[in-house]
């Protein structure tokens, strides 16, 4: 695998998280970051996320990253900056992790590879576009359910 074929794996494992992300957030592209022989993925989200529905949406996180067989590999429980770290089975690392006013980063560091030229990623993001060098700004979006501050529902016990 060469780093371009290892960036679109990791353009792929960022798309399917966000695919089960419901109802959907807004995101951006970050910086893509190559080494000597690795690459960096990164994503931001714009949609608000509030602090009482960090735990739901990183529950969804981890649940997909769980059935599609990645190893998590350390969870921080802070209640203001929680994040999660995993490792897919071909030693793609992923995390997701909340920062200033409740924006989330997700990225993947890619194994080490062959050296090759790395394209920008292919995935269109539902969010704004940023120039490379540009700053991306604190979310911005509000959303019904991702912004809510009440805490989410407690399901109902099936009968």
């Amino acid at each position: 695998m060469n780093m371009q074929e290892a960036a679109e794996r990791a353009d792929s494992m960022l798309d399917a998280t966000f695919k089960e992300i419901v109802p959907e957030v807004v995101w951006v592209h970050g910086t893509t970051t190559t080494h000597k022989c690795d690459v960096i993925r990164r994503r931001t989200v714009m949609t608000v996320v509030s602090e009482q529905r960090r735990g739901g949406f990183l529950g969804v996180v981890q649940r997909h990253w769980e059935q599609s067989g990645y190893t998590i590999k350390s969870v921080r429980p802070d209640r203001e900056m929680p994040a999660i770290y995993a490792v897919s089975p071909d030693g793609f690392q992923i995390r997701v992790l909340f920062g200033y006013k409740g924006q989330a980063f997700l990225q993947v560091n890619t194994p080490c590879v062959e050296q090759s030229e790395v394209a920008e990623p292919t995935s269109k993001a539902n969010g704004p576009t940023y120039p490379p060098s540009a700053e991306i700004p604190t979310p911005n979006v509000r959303s019904d359910f991702w912004s809510a501050t009440e805490p989410l529902p407690s399901s109902a016990p099936s009968s």
